[in-house]
Order: structure tokens, then sequence, then C-alpha cells
């Protein structure tokens, strides 16, 4: 009787340290993949409403070389009713996705060609060099006003190209409140194996999204034949008292 106590205790003390770690509900990302080309590229991201408890799932096919959506290239979906115990939400994404098969074939998506890591974000507060030795500190989860001056840069590597990275992101926050409005853009310079270097300016910093207060590259993907870039960015979007994680890409034909 004494050991089902201390189990019952423990329990309700990590069930309470969970509940205050995250308030909201966090998307978890699919990488539906490219064209043979690599022009174009289809993710989606689903989740749990933290209030409905409904599933919901969306669904973006994005142009490369124009890094924006294709004609038609967002579908979302909200279920009807809420989840069961132990259900992740992911219904709703196999529901989106069969519903839109068709745009995959319009567009040539090959579902087996996924993108090919090149960095990842370990956790919340470091950024790891997925491929290479060198790591590099990123933002984690900061209050708006330290995100600012809080984003460095991340290196990484394409081994079999012999190519080198550098990025930035760089982001703007105004306002506060329910009028916060934010934008980012991200510098990257590339070196080739010959020593030749590169500049890019990705993004569209004159996008002010709402309710948005920080940014964080996540997840930095090249086409298996090369040629084209994905930067997933996970956002913090402020809910009411709550705060959500959602996920988007930045695309780059290099």
């Amino acid at each position: 009787m004494f050991r089902k106590k201390v189990y019952l205790t423990l329990f309700a003390v990590l069930v309470l340290c969970i509940s205050g770690l995250w308030a909201g509900d966090t998307a978890s990302f699919v990488d539906l993949g490219f064209s043979p080309d690599g022009k174009i590229y289809m993710f989606a991201q689903y989740g749990v409403e933290s209030r409905s408890l409904k599933p919901w799932a969306d669904l973006f096919i994005v142009d490369v070389p124009r890094n924006n959506f294709v004609s038609g290239g967002r579908v979302s979906y909200v279920h009807d009713s809420p989840v069961v115990p132990g259900q992740d939400g992911s219904g709703a994404l196999y529901r989106l996705i069969a519903q839109n098969a068709q745009m995959a074939e319009r567009y040539k998506v090959n579902y087996c060609f996924q993108g090919q890591p090149l960095f990842i974000a370990v956790d919340n507060s470091s950024n790891v060099n997925l491929f290479g030795n060198a790591a590099a500190t990123q933002a984690g989860f900061l209050p708006a006003e330290q995100v600012l001056a809080s984003n460095s840069p991340i290196e990484f590597r394409d081994f079999d190209a012999g190519t080198s990275y550098k990025a930035s992101l760089v982001p703007s926050i105004e306002g506060s409140g329910s009028s916060l409005r934010s934008s980012f853009y991200i510098n990257l310079e590339r070196t080739t194996r010959n020593g030749v270097r590169t500049t890019y300016t990705v993004g569209t910093p004159h996008l002010k999204r709402p309710l948005i207060i920080s940014y964080r590259i996540q997840k930095v993907m090249i086409a298996p034949q090369d040629g084209s870039m994905i930067f997933l960015i996970e956002m913090r979007r402020q809910d009411g008292g709550n705060v959500d994680i959602r996920y988007m890409v930045e695309a780059l034909r290099l």
C-alpha cells in the first residue's frame, strides 16, 4: 500500500512538472519529399488543439525557385471531434494527404525523395551540425525582446559536395500583446571546396506575421540530387496565455 502511494505521488508530481513546461499545442513536422528535379517540395504538420483536443493538419507544396507556395498549395483540416486517449492527431494528416493525392501527383512529388539533413537543432538551446564536427549556439525560446539579440550563426557542411555553409537568422519584432507582429530573413554564406564564396538572402522580411514571438532554424536539408535547400523554421505563436509551436520553410535554389 505504501509503495502504491509513492507511485501515485511521483506520477502526480511528474504530470505537474510536464504541464508546467509547456502550455499550448506543439506541431509535428513531416517531410513529404521533392519532385525528381528538386524544384517542388511538399511538407506537412499536424497536432491536437490544446483547448478543443481536436486533431488538425496542414499540407504545403512549395515552388523552390520562387520560395512560395504553388497555386492552391496550402490546405488544412480540423476534425470535428476530439481525439481519444493515446492518439497524437496524425489521423488528421493521413486524411488530408488522401484527400489531396491528386495534387501531389500533379506536381510529381515523390514521398521517397525526402531531404538529406545537413543540420538539426538538437534541443531548445543548442544547434548542432549533424554531419560535421562544429557546433553552434542558437537562440532558444526567449522573450521577444531577447530573441533579437540572441540568434547566433549556425555552421554546417555538405561533405559529399565539399561545400560549407554559414547561416544567420535575423528577426524583427514589433508591437506587443495582440498587436505583436514579426518577420525574419536568413543570411546564407556558401563556400565551395575551391574556395568560391557566394552569399544569399533567404526569406520575406516584408511579410509581418501576427502573434509570432520567435523564430528558430530547426533543420536544414537539401534535395537528394542537390540544387535545392530547405530551411525548416520553428515558430513560437502567442495564443492568449498559451504558446503554440508551428513550422514553416524557406526554400532556396542553389
